[in-house]
């Protein structure tokens, strides 16, 4: 049987690339640490977690931002954000200010105390968990004759092809920050997108 309540499945990289370039005053920890995107983020999850009330929340995680099989099939995927002078047959490395580079462990580890489960996989980015995990709370809440609750947290459109009012799907989408989502559902991709569904909006 499908566990019960919502399950809130947030897309962490968007949030936490956000809040750093969203939290302008440098923060820093005693020993000169940038913290800005940590406490941005954690400021994120908390108003998350206070408006929407999910029964379950789960941090998805990019382990590889640039998935291979991705790359195979679109050789141009994110290649605009692979940092120059890539070496030959190495990982791909993505640019980022170092400043952010230095917190994503930190914000990793603020998880794990908070009792908050991160979730990736070998090769896959967060799209990929998340689809996963919408697909298949989908199909327990359906195996048990129930609609399944499921928020999804992005700023990324692309995970609005997930969007389904029968499954129940949401995305709430943060383009204008966690403070002013734009819930989106099949009657918001139609209006502002004219499609239908979120097959229709992914094709």
């Amino acid at each position: 049987a499908p566990m019960s309540g919502r399950l809130m499945l947030v897309d962490s990289a968007s949030l936490y690339f956000r809040a750093f370039f969203g939290v302008k005053d440098p923060i820093m920890a005693p020993d000169g640490t940038p913290v800005n995107a940590v406490r941005g983020f954690l400021d994120m999850l908390a108003t998350l977690i206070t408006r929407q009330r999910p029964t379950r929340l789960v941090a998805c995680w990019d382990d590889d931002w640039r998935p291979a099989f991705r790359v195979a099939a679109i050789p141009s995927y994110k290649a605009h954000r692979l940092a120059p002078s890539q070496p030959a047959g190495g990982p791909d490395v993505e640019i980022t200010p170092d400043a952010l580079d230095v917190q994503v462990p930190i914000i990793a580890a603020a998880l794990e105390v908070l009792g908050i489960a991160r979730l990736g996989g070998a090769g896959l980015e967060a799209d990929d968990v998340i689809g996963t995990l919408t697909t298949r709370e989908v199909r327990r809440a359906h195996a048990a004759g129930a609609a399944a609750d499921v928020e999804v947290v992005t700023g990324d459109r692309d995970l609005f092809q997930l969007v389904d009012d029968a499954g129940v799907v949401r995305v709430l989408y943060t383009g204008k920050g966690v403070r002013n989502l734009d819930e989106v559902d099949q009657g918001r991709l139609a209006e502002k997108y004219g499609v239908a569904d979120g097959a229709g909006y992914a094709a």
